[in-house]
């Protein structure tokens, strides 16, 4: 039950749904999600962190950039029935249309790209 409660948890925010959805769309680093949901970096990660703990997220250090992709669900069968079933809820909800829709648009080359290169 331990961990069915963890990934119930995990969910339980509205942010960390958001990520969730924008992660069905494409790999994302932490810059690209802080300016897409509007949050501080540190609250970004944070929110990373409780989907990583909860088997939800898994990310992958590619050179200088750490790469934030939804997890197979290979470890749990909670994990694994809730992103199947989150690939078709919300699709209708109009702040996951406006994420989809400005996602394209938010690009890490520009967001942190600067910072990335030092």
């Amino acid at each position: 039950m331990r961990e069915f409660i963890k990934v119930m948890k995990a969910l339980s925010d509205p942010n960390r749904v958001k990520i969730i959805k924008m992660l069905q769309r494409r790999v994302l680093c932490v810059c690209e999600i802080r300016v897409a949901l509007g949050l501080a970096q540190s609250t970004a990660s944070k929110h990373l962190k409780i989907l990583e703990d909860a088997g939800l997220i898994e990310y992958a250090k590619e050179g200088l950039w750490v790469n934030y992709r939804l997890a197979d669900g290979a470890k749990s069968p909670y994990v694994a029935s809730l992103l199947g079933n989150l690939r078709h809820w919300l699709e209708e909800d109009a702040e996951v249309q406006r994420l989809a829709q400005r996602l394209p648009e938010i690009k890490r080359e520009v967001i942190c790209g600067a910072s990335q290169n030092r």
